[in-house]
């Protein structure tokens, strides 16, 4: 995935003028990335729809709901400290350690679909690595109020910091945003492996368990995949305006 940046820059993006190194071009290569990082998180997020509204309509052998999915999968898991909760909403299905419960969404809580199994299967196996301490999780927890806060203040921190910029040349107050920003990019980086070996323990469960065998499992598979792609480009997305922004402040500089 980052082959493309790679290429980018040995593409002339670094361009040499009498006065050092321009980055102008750089700054309008990575505008044009996080456009095109943005396009392809549409494409996957509808194939993502698309996919969940198609298995939403298969049925699976045994006629268990998403909540019974998920309270077997718990079981099995020897967790009973976690309650199999419904909130509203279409794909708004999530686990909460803080309160100990798995939140299935409308599509998924009373449904008897090998998407809504899939989905199911997978909050529960952010319950399991909680369970475990998966380090993965545990960072992302430790991270979040953080990210919450660094997220919300770091565009005004840049913006400041470039009229500073602008009238004394001192780059400290962009750095500290681009800092900020930075640490969604490395929550994203860290969401990566929770949200993949949720899937992983899914599939596993799933199979192991017999709740899902054949055809069916292979279909849970394809759905979870593709969730899994939205939080990948969410990522290199993440990444992407980062470069944006540390182009840009080096640009101040010609």
């Amino acid at each position: 995935m980052t082959f493309p940046m790679i290429a980018l820059l040995q593409a002339g993006y670094y361009t040499q003028e009498s006065a050092g190194i321009s980055y102008s071009a750089a700054t309008m290569g990575m505008f044009v990335l996080i456009i095109a990082i943005g396009v392809i998180g549409f494409i996957v997020q509808a194939r993502l729809q698309s996919v969940f509204k198609k298995y939403s309509k298969v049925q699976f052998p045994g006629g268990l709901t998403g909540a019974e999915v998920a309270e077997k999968m718990l079981r099995d898991n020897n967790i009973h400290n976690v309650k199999v909760t419904h909130v509203g909403g279409h794909l708004t299905d999530h686990f909460n350690p803080q309160t100990m419960t798995i939140n299935l969404s409308d599509s998924v809580y009373s449904s008897t679909s090998v998407a809504a199994a899939a989905v199911a299967a997978h909050e529960c196996g952010h319950a399991v690595q909680h369970a475990q301490g998966y380090a993965p999780l545990v960072l992302r927890s430790q991270l979040v109020p953080v990210v919450q806060f660094a997220s919300s203040a770091a565009t005004w921190v840049i913006i400041l910091g470039l009229v500073i910029l602008a009238s004394t040349q001192n780059e400290l107050l962009c750095w500290i945003g681009v800092g900020m920003i930075a640490m969604s990019a490395v929550f994203s980086l860290v969401t990566l492996p929770v949200e993949y070996n949720a899937s992983a323990r899914a599939v596993e469960w799933l199979q192991t368990s017999r709740t899902m065998q054949g055809a069916q499992l292979a279909q849970a598979k394809e759905a979870l995949s593709w969730a899994a792609r939205t939080y990948l480009v969410a990522a290199l997305s993440a990444i992407a305006s980062v470069l944006y922004y540390v182009f840009l402040i080096l640009g101040r500089r010609d």
